[in-house]
């Protein structure tokens, strides 16, 4: 193929973003991948999703959400308007123009990288390649995955990244539950493979909300871990004062407050029972893999992922003194454990603190129940596979427990009614500051 026609490839992808009709494939409609569908529908464009999960296609196709805080009114709103198609069917990935991928990338039992669903993901976008798209990675991932995993898989001998096809990476920076941000406003960091592969990712993203257009992918890449790194060092620090301050007798969070006065060089985190997500517990181990490969040691992110994780036995310790003030052990204490996502007023329970907590019990002997309106039943995950109900509240169930262990501080919770009829609470969330009525309660500041 000449210069002229690699040339007419790159603007007529530039002109078919520009005007809308160019044709949005999403690889992965979880937490990430659906809203991002809905919002590139909402801004005009035409969208098929892909999930191995025929569960989730079978939902949408009937105008239905799985995700709580996703109005199924948005979905039907744009499958009505034929904007929004899915499938399981991934040899259809030759219809989309510009293809986001959008899997996850956890952490293998040795805390390593795992990039198995990126990297079968990648094998089927080649099978299906065509001339003239576009491919983005959104997963999170250590720097250099896009060139050094993706590229090679997909460039053959008459396929050129560039020229005939475009690659680029660019982090999700979803935050479920949060009202006040979504992909509309929050900016996308934007890395190509080539500068015209940058040029045509910024076009896409800018369709939707502001680019930030950086030298390289792999710069985008350091990005997202940095975002998040940054945040896992900072709770690791609270998290660690939070032990501290208790032994000093001093509230923490009056503290936090208290120093959030500040105008400048000051950003508040809040300490809480253990790290949880798909970002924050597992990102920033692999920016301490990769480090290895330049014989580096990240000192720094390795002890806040100790810290953190070391939380949850926190939790456990103040748990059994407490019970131990009443002449109570833990084996065969009736425990309530309230919220088990890993953060509030959401339905995602990836990586959630709660979910080590319970273990940890159970294997002591506890006599456990969960809570959550959230989560009403307990699916089976990588680490565990609880096959529980959530309990209904109650004063009598409340009275009923020896203990009550608040990890996730729902809106929906009445805490002043669940402090009034506990016999022991123990809040990781400071969810009942300023409440008074349990027989005894610790917030664990």
């Amino acid at each position: 193929m000449n210069t002229t026609n690699k040339v007419e490839i790159r603007l007529k992808l530039l002109e078919m973003i520009q005007e809308r009709t160019a044709r949005i494939g999403i690889i992965g409609l979880g937490y990430v991948g659906l809203p991002l569908a809905i919002h590139f529908g909402q801004k005009g464009f035409n969208v098929i999703g892909f999930d191995l999960d025929a569960r989730k296609i079978d939902k949408i196709l009937h105008g239905e959400s799985y995700i709580k805080h996703i109005q199924a009114d948005n979905i039907r709103e744009m499958t009505n308007a034929k904007q929004f198609d899915v499938t399981i069917d991934f040899s259809r990935l030759s219809e989309a123009d510009c293809i986001l991928i959008c899997v996850p990338t956890p952490l293998s039992d040795k805390m390593e990288p795992d990039l198995s669903y990126i990297l079968e993901t990648t094998k089927t976008i080649a099978e299906n390649l065509r001339r003239g798209q576009l491919v983005v990675l959104e997963s999170t991932t250590y720097p250099g995955t896009t060139e050094e995993m993706l590229l090679p898989r997909l460039e053959s001998n008459d396929m050129k990244v560039g020229k005939d096809f475009f690659l680029a990476f660019s982090p999700e920076r979803e935050d479920p539950g949060n009202k006040r941000f979504a992909a509309t406003n929050i900016p996308k960091v934007v890395g190509g493979a080539t500068s015209s592969c940058l040029e045509v990712a910024t076009a896409l993203y800018n369709a939707i909300t502001r680019s930030v257009p950086v030298s390289s992918t792999q710069a985008a890449e350091l990005t997202k871990l940095l975002e998040n790194t940054f945040r896992s060092v900072n709770i690791a620090l609270v998290n660690e004062l939070k032990i501290l301050a208790h032994k000093m007798g001093i509230d923490l969070f009056e503290v936090i407050d208290a120093a959030a006065t500040k105008p400048f060089g000051y950003t508040p985190f809040y300490p809480g029972p253990g790290l949880g997500g798909h970002c924050i517990p597992i990102d920033p181990f692999y920016l301490a893999w990769k480090a290895k490969e330049y014989d580096f040691s990240t000192r720094f992110i390795q002890l806040a992922g100790e810290i953190n994780v070391s939380m949850p036995y926190y939790v456990i310790e103040k748990t059994v003194e407490a019970l131990n003030r009443n002449k109570k052990s833990l084996n065969g204490s009736r425990i309530l454990v309230i919220g088990i996502a890993y953060k509030k007023d959401v339905d995602d329970d990836r990586e959630s603190p709660g979910y080590a907590i319970m273990k940890m019990l159970l294997e002591k002997g506890a006599i456990v129940r969960y809570n959550d309106p959230w989560i009403p039943k307990l699916q089976a995950t990588r680490k565990y596979d609880f096959k529980m109900e959530s309990t209904p509240i109650s004063p009598e169930v409340l009275a009923e427990m020896d203990a009550v262990i608040i990890i996730t501080d729902h809106s929906a919770y009445d805490f002043a009614e669940i402090v009034k009829h506990s016999n022991l609470v123990i809040d990781t969330r400071n969810a009942t500051k300023g409440i008074k009525g349990a027989k005894e309660k610790i917030v664990m500041a």
